[in-house]
């Protein structure tokens, strides 16, 4: 078997076009997390804080010489990137709390009862037309 044909084998195996598509989605759902959390979340929550940005935040440790730019320990960013991550967490657990809530609605609906199969039909009809048989008219 050669080199090509094996490629071919374990490309179109369906777990491995599964996982592309799920990179897939996976990156445009984090498009889409980003600009919530960037442009919804962040400006009303800028507001709130009074626009405090802790990006800027850093400690320079060795200042610029000449053309060798300063060596910073940039900690604000960090700080920023740990407060987007639990806006993003929290944001996401709120979607799936609301789709667990929605399953469960769905899942406690009580479903309507099996019909009754036609021996469990035909039963009921002799169990009927015995009785009917038993009662004096």
């Amino acid at each position: 078997m050669s080199i090509l044909s094996e490629f071919k084998a374990f490309a179109v195996k369906g777990n491995v076009v599964d996982m592309a598509v799920g990179i897939i989605i996976g990156a445009a759902f984090g498009k889409i997390v980003s600009s919530f959390v960037g442009d919804v979340v962040m400006p009303p929550l800028g507001v709130l804080i009074g626009g405090v940005d802790f990006s800027d935040l850093a400690i320079v440790l060795k200042a610029a010489e000449g053309d060798v730019a300063a060596v910073t320990l940039s900690y604000g960013k960090f700080i920023q990137s740990v407060i987007d991550f639990l806006i993003v967490a929290f944001a996401i657990f709120m979607g799936v709390k609301v789709i667990n809530r929605l399953k469960r609605e769905e899942e406690a609906a009580p479903a309507a009862p099996p019909a009754p199969t036609k021996e469990q039909e035909l039963l009921s009809e002799i169990r009927d037309l015995l009785k009917n048989q038993q009662t004096p008219s």
